[in-house]
């Protein structure tokens, strides 16, 4: 509704898939595409990098309530011109829907804010984030050894890396971080 109101702006297609938008996408060739990170069949920036693989000069805004560093950081590196948020005035949206048009780059200063502040932070390794799933959805050392193929030793050395690079002081603290930092969802 609010692209449809303006007068320099069209709005082409809706669609409610990953799969959905990128097949759009080849058949109309739109300025920009407005996506969220959460979609049915992938996620959004998993759609980002699929448009961006076929298309390279693609503008793509995440459009999405998801404000941790780690969605963002990954939203940009998949190709994501811009990551805007749906609490934003609408005005906002629609002056960054234009800057992304005319090949400006933006991102909301709360949000830039929240990943300045993570940007020294050692990241987490594909395992620990592997690791940190199965803690997140109860499960204990020795279930998450026998699911990985590990041992029990590896994992506790795994969660006491995820804890320090966290700085989290329990197995619950670092869940919660990671979900508020969106490096996992529940």
């Amino acid at each position: 509704m609010m692209i449809r109101s303006q007068p320099d702006m069209t709005l082409e297609a809706e669609a409610s898939t990953g799969a959905e938008a990128l097949d759009l996408f080849r058949k109309l060739r739109p300025d920009i595409v407005l996506m969220d990170l959460r979609l049915p069949d992938m996620s959004g920036i998993e759609a980002v990098s699929a448009i961006r693989a076929q298309f390279p000069d693609a503008r793509i805004l995440i459009l999405t309530t998801f404000e941790g560093d780690a969605e963002v950081g990954r939203a940009l590196k998949a190709g994501a011109s811009n990551y805007l948020l749906k609490t934003m005035p609408p005005q906002e949206i629609l002056d960054s829907i234009r800057q992304a048009h005319a090949g400006k780059k933006r991102i909301p200063p709360a949000v830039a804010t929240r990943l300045a502040e993570h940007l020294a932070d050692e990241t987490l390794t594909v395992r620990e984030i592997e690791v940190l799933r199965h803690v997140a959805e109860g499960n204990r050392n020795r279930d998450i050894a026998d699911l990985l193929f590990i041992s029990e030793d590896t994992v506790k050395l795994h969660i006491r890396h995820i804890m320090e690079k966290l700085g989290a002081n329990d197995r619950t603290q670092a869940v919660s971080i990671a979900v508020r930092r969106g490096i996992i969802h529940l």
